[in-house]
């Protein structure tokens, strides 16, 4: 009832698929095409930027990937339906069974469980990697393909999380916003000189202790704050967020990630990205609420787009007249019951073979760092499974890869990954 289209990189020189590692590669949206992943962080062959990320003409031109992860992995990149090439034959196809959280695990998983068989790799260490929504896939599918398949992984990497289906609501929901808050203004040199003057790797655990030692159960006492505690908070607040004092008590400590991305550049004339806010845009005009517009995802698209078009037709040689859906119409999309965060756990806690690596982008408003490492604290509240659990951060925003030395940096810990995660021949899955 449906094509899933797909670009499956394959070591020609590999006699033996049993010990040789496949990762599956999904982005997000969740109407997202692989793309992204592909052509831009992963992948043999990635498009050309300039060294910071920023498009450059003419479009399309792609270079060999120095850093990609082939040299230790076998990777494929898959479409969902209705991205990239993928679609729906059937005009009368029920679309519940694609789209919602959990019918996009439970059909993907099938699909994959089909390809492997193919592809006789039923041996190979397997990984999953998600970006983005991507993420909120491969946390359900791991154990999805456990349950449902009996496919168990070594691996899981989430690049840029969601919030998993782990609730954040009320005082938490608005203090984790923070040292977000407080990386974006340190990189637009806007904060007070003693803190300016800190690296950034400094200066984040002092923003994240005050975040959770003092602004935290400020904001839960809400009005019960006395009203010096809650001027010295704001003031705190304020030297941290790069905002002025007064904003941050207008608004109760409550300042939402689209007015920050209008605010904190406002005198200026400047907006800032939402997916990465080292991007700036200009509005019509500078009083609002809100940007006019995400900079950063315009710019990606200047790029990506092009390059993807060429890519297939050009050198991939796969030439068809059904457009590429960068983006595609997924939606209505069933939201409920995303109970991912907690699957991933249960798939760890199965499976003793199972790691996790999360890798965020300390400028990404959207999927922000710190949420990123509440997930890893609340999926695993009794501390059983950190030595099995890591994080790293970047210099960038939610494609961590865009920037030169992030394109290197994070391929080396996917590669590291990889490989302290495969096992011994002979050594037993068991506590």
């Amino acid at each position: 009832i449906a094509a899933i289209n797909f670009t499956y990189y394959e070591r020609s020189d590999i006699k033996s698929k049993s010990n040789r590692p496949l990762v599956i590669s999904f982005n997000g949206g969740p109407g997202s095409a692989s793309l992204w992943m592909e052509i831009g962080y992963t992948g043999p062959r990635i498009l050309t930027l300039d060294d910071e990320g920023y498009p450059v003409q003419p479009y399309g031109e792609m270079r060999d990937n120095p850093h990609s992860i082939l040299d230790v992995a076998d990777v494929v990149y898959i479409n969902p339906v209705n991205t990239g090439y993928s679609r729906i034959l059937d005009k009368k196809a029920d679309k519940n069974v694609f789209f919602g959280v959990n019918a996009d695990i439970k059909y993907l998983a099938a699909w994959i469980n089909t390809f492997v068989t193919r592809m006789n790799r039923w041996q190979s260490p397997k990984y999953l990697i998600g970006e983005s929504y991507g993420t909120t896939r491969v946390s359900g599918l791991a154990l999805e393909l456990q349950e449902s398949q009996w496919m168990y992984l070594n691996g899981v990497v989430l690049v840029s999380p969601t919030d998993l289906g782990l609730k954040r609501e009320g005082p938490v929901d608005v203090a984790l916003r923070l040292p977000y808050f407080a990386a974006t203004a340190w990189y637009h040199k806007v904060l007070p000189s003693d803190l300016q003057q800190k690296d950034l790797n400094d200066l984040l655990p002092e923003v994240e202790d005050f975040t959770i030692k003092e602004l935290l159960p400020a904001i839960t006492r809400g009005g019960n704050l006395e009203q010096h505690n809650k001027t010295e908070i704001a003031r705190k607040m304020a030297r941290y967020a790069g905002l002025s004092e007064k904003t941050i008590l207008q608004n109760s400590f409550n300042i939402s990630t689209w007015f920050f991305w209008k605010e904190l550049l406002r005198d200026k004339g400047l907006t800032i990205g939402r997916l990465d806010s080292r991007y700036l845009g200009k509005d019509k005009k500078d009083a609002g609420e809100k940007p006019d517009y995400n900079a950063e995802l315009t710019s990606w698209l200047h790029s990506f787009t092009p390059a993807i078009n060429n890519y297939i037709r050009n050198e991939l040689n796969y030439k068809t007249d059904v457009k590429y859906n960068v983006f595609g119409s997924v939606f209505p999309w069933d939201q409920k019951d995303n109970n991912t965060g907690e699957n991933l756990q249960q798939a760890m806690a199965q499976n003793p073979y199972l790691h996790v690596m999360v890798q965020s982008g300390y400028y990404d408003g959207a999927c922000d760092y710190f949420n990123a490492k509440y997930n890893l604290w609340q999926m695993d509240p009794a501390g059983k499974f950190q030595n099995r659990m890591s994080f790293k951060g970047y210099r960038t925003g939610h494609m961590i890869y865009m920037r030169k030395p992030d394109l290197k940096e994070a391929n080396d810990d996917l590669r590291t990954f990889i490989k302290n995660t495969l096992v011994e021949k002979g050594v037993p899955a068991k506590y």
